[in-house]
């Protein structure tokens, strides 16, 4: 007697637009209550949660309500569904990896990103997701064995109607639960994690797509004076150098290595009574390095992209999505390489072994001034050379010998690991650390990865010192971002001599360092760096050391050795910490012992209360100037706004190489130097490939063989042109 009231229900359309509701709000509530850490406590936060999901689901979903036809009724219906599916089931993904929730630019900007991914999305998965679809093949079992049966009677408009006034009804019933909850919710978006508790994903993400949509109106209504304020803030904010320090790399080539995902905490640790990283260790505690133990990043959802652009422009990362992603194509950047270019004659290059679109940088490159960018199309991407992300490091620093030695010295080269990434899986032949046993496979391997960077890092080393470029270079080493999510910490935890049982948000923010290390071979006065700082000031920093004043640049970080560094570090939720405390979504903690500061003394409330509101500022100064692309209204002085139509990324080795060709005995590069000889028998690696699918001697020969080529086109060119 139910079976047949329930097929009965299920065949009228909306009995079947109900039945999709109520699964899609069950599915929803358990996916919020397994794999979001919402932070949801009491009972009106509960409640709250639970009926979140209704109001867009209703409004979505009763879109198929106005469609007549039976078939395109249904199929519409079934369509929102599966589309609605699928964005919850990005979402788990996306916060298994980030910790954070899918935007608008992260959706939009993914084409870019995707490219360079296989099959770490497939690593994410756990067995439990198949609540998310399993409905979905249910329902089509239920249609074939005509359990469910299509209902020909249109849903009159006005009940259409009327289920769209309640759904209306409902969001603004549930926004406003929300603004109770938490005062200014919309206003000033605390954290996407608030939001999605307070609001759902589907509110999330159309709130999300209309500030998208007015972010993009306001840029095209930008004009030159809204450069005004963002030019007083950074003018006074500006910190004059370190005379001492001023200059004393001036003339040096600059050699960047992006760790990829490593934190500081491996610096100096031992796992089973062994070192992780050994070599990275010996520079870290070198006297001819200055190391920085209380250095953070400061990435938002752009992660590695967003570490790029602060490295490279000094300036933050989008509050949303990745600046590179989104805005890189078209923006006007005052990047490292073109002032170098253009104050010191600087050539510069980026190497990283894989796709050119991968966060979009072919486009950001070119109007970054980056004269050259060898991405996977100049390496052997033979299967067995590649990792999730692209070439293998050692290999990535082998191969990319041929490019290097031709480079116009000074140079600024930048090298993008990928092998230290998430899931952090390396084949076996070159594993030869033992991974930790924390019961999670990606915290366990973490170690094994490292210590292969750490490996393909000292073999590089040791070619720079063989090959004579070492003396006259100054390497900066950075961990980009971490490498444990927040969610995975607390696996991390047991090995760093904590309980996880106590961990804390607090102790999530101190896992933001990572390692920034400025290596000056011939120096004997450095050592490790106390003071706070982050990824926002490296450009500053690096410009002092080479002899350049930052002052005339739109910068939002300042000199790491100035006396007047800013050591307020800000990170792209708001939070922030400085020497003595971190302050986490409100919370005061007391960074010596860790602890929360739960009634702080008039000045401290004072003092964190000025401190926030100059974060916040600067935060948004920083996103005005990207969202509106303000800076091509600016022209510093001595600066020639970068052309990304002078620069083509296909062949770059014949270009190169013809540069050397062109300026005969007044070439700089280590090619010329060396006497017309590649050095690529300087460089010594164990990395087995070498032997088999990426083979040395063919390495040494096609590069003598591509040189031989490019002048030969090169000369035939002169020829005809003449």
């Amino acid at each position: 007697m139910y079976l047949s009231k329930l097929k009965k229900s299920l065949s009228s359309r909306f009995g079947f637009f109900l039945l999709l509701v109520f699964l899609f709000w069950l599915k929803t509530i358990t996916v919020y209550l397994i794999d979001f850490r919402l932070g949801v406590t009491g009972i009106y936060q509960y409640a709250v949660l639970l009926i979140n999901p209704i109001a867009t689901t209703v409004l979505f979903f009763g879109c198929a309500l106005y469609v007549k036809r039976t078939t395109p009724a249904y199929l519409t219906l079934f369509l929102i569904y599966i589309a609605n599916s699928a964005l919850l089931l990005f979402n788990i993904i996306y916060y298994r990896e980030f910790t954070d929730f899918m935007t608008i630019n992260v959706i939009f900007g993914y084409s870019s990103v995707s490219e360079g991914l296989t099959t770490s999305s497939f690593a994410l998965l756990k067995p439990q997701d198949i609540v998310v679809f399993i409905d979905v093949i249910l329902l089509i079992i239920g249609f074939a064995t005509r359990f469910i049966k299509f209902d020909r009677n249109p849903i009159p408009t006005k009940q259409a109607a009327a289920v769209t006034s309640f759904a209306l009804f409902f969001l603004v019933f549930n926004i406003t639960l929300g603004e109770i909850g938490r005062p200014q919710l919309l206003t000033r978006t605390f954290d996407r994690n608030y939001l999605v508790k307070y609001l759902g994903i589907d509110t999330f993400t159309l709130y999300d797509g209309l500030k998208t949509a007015k972010n993009n109106q306001v840029r095209n209504e930008a004009t030159s004076s809204d450069l005004n304020t963002i030019l007083q803030f950074t003018r006074k904010h500006y910190a004059k150098a370190n005379s001492s320090m001023f200059g004393i790399a001036k003339g040096r080539n600059v050699i960047v290595i992006h760790l990829e995902s490593f934190e500081q905490f491996l610096i100096n640790f031992r796992l089973n009574g062994k070192e992780v990283t050994p070599f990275l260790n010996s520079l870290y505690n070198s006297n001819s390095t200055y190391s920085f133990s209380n250095f953070f990043n400061q990435v938002g959802q752009g992660k590695t992209s967003d570490a790029e652009n602060m490295l490279e422009t000094s300036t933050y990362g989008l509050s949303q999505g990745s600046l590179f992603s989104s805005l890189g194509t078209d923006n006007t950047f005052e990047g490292a390489p073109a002032i170098l270019n253009q104050r010191a004659g600087y050539s510069s290059a980026v190497f990283h072994g894989n796709k050119g679109s991968f966060w979009n940088r072919n486009n950001v490159y070119k109007n970054l001034g980056y004269q050259n960018f060898f991405d996977a199309s100049y390496f052997n991407t033979n299967a067995n050379n590649l990792t999730e992300y692209g070439l293998k490091d050692k290999l990535l620093f082998h191969d990319s010998v041929k490019y290097l030695e031709r480079l116009q010295q000074p140079f600024y080269a930048k090298f993008i690991t990928v092998s230290n990434h998430f899931p952090y899986e390396l084949d076996k032949q070159n594993t030869s650390f033992k991974a930790a046993n924390t019961g999670d496979t990606s915290v366990d391997n973490y170690f094994v990865t490292a210590h292969y960077l750490d490996q393909s890092v000292k073999e590089f080393f040791d070619y720079l010192k063989k090959s004579g470029l070492y003396d006259n270079s100054m390497i900066i080493i950075y961990g980009d971002h971490y490498g444990i999510s927040n969610s995975r910490n607390l696996k991390l935890a047991s090995l760093l001599g904590k309980s996880s049982s106590t961990w804390t948000d607090n102790d999530n923010l101190q896992m933001q360092r990572v390692p920034f290390m400025i290596h000056i071979p011939g120096i004997q006065n450095g050592g490790v760096q106390t003071q706070y700082g982050g990824e926002i000031d490296v450009l500053p920093t690096l410009l002092h050391l080479l002899g350049i004043s930052s002052k005339r640049y739109v910068q939002f970080g300042t000199d790491l050795f100035s006396s007047d560094h800013d050591q307020v570090v800000a990170f792209r939720n708001e939070n922030f910490t400085t020497p003595k405390y971190s302050v986490i979504n409100g919370d005061i903690y007391d960074n010596n012992t860790g602890l929360q500061i739960t009634h702080p003394s008039k000045s401290l409330a004072a003092k964190i209360k000025a401190e926030s509101t100059k974060v916040n500022t600067e935060l948004t100064l920083s996103d005005t100037l990207n969202n509106k692309n303000l800076l091509r209204f600016y022209i510093p002085k001595g600066f020639t706004p970068v052309n990304p139509k002078n620069y083509n990324y296909k062949n770059g080795f014949g270009q190169i190489s013809e540069i050397q060709r062109i300026l005969g005995k007044s070439s700089t590069s280590l090619w010329s130097k060396n006497g017309n000889k590649t050095t690529i028998s300087d460089y010594v690696s164990d990395a087995p490939e070498l032997e088999t699918t990426d083979d040395n001697a063919k390495n040494a020969s096609s590069a003598a063989a591509s040189t031989k080529a490019s002048s030969s086109i090169s000369e035939s060119s002169s020829s005809s042109s003449n």
